[in-house]
Order: C-alpha cells, then structure tokens, then sequence
C-alpha cells in the first residue's frame, strides 16, 4: 500500500475541512471552531472551515500550509507547518472577518490570551496531523512528518513546536513517538470549563 504525500491545493477544500474539524473537536463535544463560528452544527462549521481554506489572509487553516497523504488516490490523512514570524493571531482574525466572523466578540482570543503559549517565532509549528478512520496503523502520519521536517530543513528550521490539549493521550503519544519532547504544560480552568480537558501541553522537537 503506497502512501503518496502531496501539497495541498485550493480543491482540497472539503477534506482539509473535514480533518481541521477531526482535529479540533477530538472527541469532544465541542471544539475550537465551534467556539469561533458559534455553531456545533457539523454542516455550518465544514461549510465556513472550507472557506477559511481559501481565504485571501493565509491563516493556518490556509490549504498552501497543508501536505495531505494519499493512498491509490483517495486523501487519507493531513499535516499543517507554519512560520509565526508570518502566520500571527492577527493573520488568523483577518481571515475569520473575510469569512463574516466577527471576531472582536469572538470568546476564543481572549480564552487563548489565558490558556495559550506564546510561540517562539523562530521556529516551526505542526498542526492538524489527521487520517482518516480505517487508515490507522499504516504509517500516514509518520510519512507526513518526514515530508514535512525534510522540508523544514530545507528551509533552515531546526526546531518544531506543536501544541496538545492535556486529555488528548492518543495525540501526545504519537508525537512522543515522532521525536517530541514536552516542553510545559499549561492547566486552565476556562479552557476545562468551555472544552472539557484540563488545558494544553507545549512540544518541540529538535532535528
């Protein structure tokens, strides 16, 4: 079973959608695109993420950050890298407002403003590593990673960061197993209270 790992283009809309929303609820009942559109309707928060892949702004929701793996050509899994010396919170709200989001009463920046780490912008940061149900085990996530550090090195990066909700024990192991090392961990009561999980833990990697 050959794994094809490619750069994403704007018509992976739907399944980029489709693993941002994997990725963020996490067995959840709500994730953090639920917060921000003010929606748990699957149909609403896919339609809006899709569009967040395309938007002018270059989030890191933004199809040009994301390798996707593929097996006899069907898309089975998904990694995103970012620079944020150039992907900012800034970045991210200007493409919620191309969007319709209003993000100034948006409840997420200030509960990320408590809960979050503030990312060294020297180095690389991974997000939204998905595949799909039915693919586990085959080495997908391995393969993107690869692709993705190769590619960091190429670019001179020489460290990756990448951020876990504390809970998320599947998630962490797999990063674990990829090279990363905690680097802290970071308890909130208002993400537990909005998410349901303790807060989140901050990983690197050094390559």
């Amino acid at each position: 079973m050959g794994i094809n790992i490619r750069k994403a283009t704007s018509a992976d809309a739907s399944f980029l959608a489709q693993m941002i929303l994997q990725s963020t609820r996490a067995d959840k009942k709500i994730g953090v695109f639920d917060l921000i559109f003010k929606t748990n309707s699957d149909e609403e928060v896919l339609e809006k993420l899709e569009k967040l892949t395309n938007t002018t702004a270059k989030s890191n929701c933004h199809f040009s950050n994301f390798l996707i793996a593929e097996i006899d050509g069907k898309c089975v899994g998904s990694l995103a890298s970012y620079e944020p010396r150039l992907i900012t919170r800034e970045t991210f709200m200007s493409a919620l407002e191309e969007i319709g989001v209003n993000t100034e009463e948006s409840e997420y920046f200030g509960l990320m403003e408590i809960c979050g780490f503030a990312l060294n912008s020297r180095t690389l940061v991974f997000d939204y590593m998905e595949e799909l149900e039915g693919f586990m085990d085959v080495g997908i996530l391995k393969a993107l990673m690869q692709k993705s550090l190769l590619t960091a090195r190429l670019k001179g990066y020489r460290i990756a960061q990448t951020i876990v909700e504390i809970g998320s024990l599947e998630t962490l192991l797999y990063y674990k197993k990829l090279g990363f090392k905690e680097v802290k961990q970071k308890d909130c009561e208002p993400y537990k209270e909005i998410f349901g999980r303790p807060g989140l833990v901050l990983l690197s990697i050094e390559f």
